[in-house]
């Protein structure tokens, strides 16, 4: 049975969302459940669940990073070998083979610096980075890196390339799945300089490289895997996120100013509407792997509920289950020789 750590600490609205989630994903997809943080915040919320014989510990974490940790302290609170806050103590239980996953929707910083100072990177992997899915016209893209790394080097969209593809392969199922350069135009020679110097490295990895992309070619399905650095693909995400919320806004207030033929068109249409919703809600996927750290780490966002932290859930198991970390290990390998 996978072992999936869950920061009991992490969302906004902390422990409930957490807690909630841990024991509907333990109830529907058989996993073993260790919750991570203030014992005495989450005892009382895991038991008006019922939870019953389901395998759910509690792992009694005195303190918690927050959105006020920053800089050097952070880095501190992240790397210091007796931390007590609930990131660190559960990494540690990934580290230590006590869990095969961890999965937390609190301070991405400091999600992303603590697993890179307590289970370091994989072998040939400089830089670690973050991997969400995209929707797209033909199902779903990993886009990688959105914003782990605002500045990084062509060898690093290499790596990011590699472990995308992986990824999009053993968790998302799909075959020789085709990687993307993200650029200002599709022509070869365009771009800056990284796109420019990353081009040869990308066409040489023994991938299923499809060229240079533009924005508009990812969100339209032509590629599986898009790689950039993470100033870019932070753009991207949040640019595409408020669009997509901007067109159904504007939807439903053409319908509800549109009068009573509108108003009944809406609700004809609203069974479609209510999919297009579903597809862009990111509770869908609940988290994004943090790939080239040695160990499976899913970050989350702060304001994830209950189905969002079961979702992120869903996705750890996948990735445990498929032994994505063992297949990266492989691939790095064989292919940065």
């Amino acid at each position: 049975m996978t072992k999936i750590v869950v920061d009991a600490m992490g969302s906004d609205e902390y422990p409930t969302p957490d807690v909630v989630g841990a024991v509907q994903a333990a109830r529907e997809y058989g996993v073993e459940i260790i919750l991570v943080g203030d014992e005495a915040q989450i005892k009382p919320v895991l038991e008006a669940q019922n939870p019953g014989n389901l395998p759910i510990t509690i792992v009694h974490a005195p303190e918690m990073l927050t959105m006020e940790d920053k800089g050097v302290a952070l880095a501190l609170k992240a790397r210091r070998p007796n931390a007590k806050n609930s990131m660190a103590i559960g990494i540690d239980l990934v580290k230590n083979g006590q869990a095969d996953a961890f999965v937390t929707a609190g301070n991405t910083g400091a999600a992303m610096a603590t697993a890179y100072f307590r289970l370091g990177t994989i072998n040939g992997v400089d830089l670690p980075a973050l991997a969400p899915v995209f929707p797209t016209a033909t199902g779903f893209c990993v886009v990688l890196d959105i914003g782990a790394n605002p500045d990084v080097k062509a060898e690093n969209l290499h790596q990011f390339a590699i472990m995308g593809s992986v990824y999009a392969e053993k968790v998302r199922g799909v075959k020789n799945p085709k990687v993307g350069l993200i650029s200002n135009g599709e022509e070869e020679g365009k771009g800056n300089q990284l796109v420019k110097d990353a081009t040869p490295l990308l066409k040489n990895a023994g991938l299923n490289f499809f060229g240079s992309v533009e924005g508009k070619e990812v969100i339209g399905g032509k590629v599986d895997v898009a790689v950039t650095d993470g100033f870019t693909g932070n753009v991207m995400l949040k640019s595409s996120e408020a669009v997509a919320k901007l067109v159904v806004d504007k939807i439903r207030e053409a319908i509800k100013t549109g009068g009573p033929l509108a108003l009944l068109g809406g609700m004809l249409v609203k069974p479609a509407l209510g999919k297009i919703k579903k597809l862009l809600d990111p509770s869908e996927e609940g988290a994004a792997p943090l790939l080239g750290v040695n160990g499976l780490v899913f970050i989350g966002h702060g304001r994830s509920n209950d189905v969002a932290i079961k979702n992120a859930i869903r996705v750890a198991n996948a990735a445990a289950r498929a032994n994505v970390l063992e297949s990266m290990k492989t691939a790095i390998e064989e292919r940065l020789k």
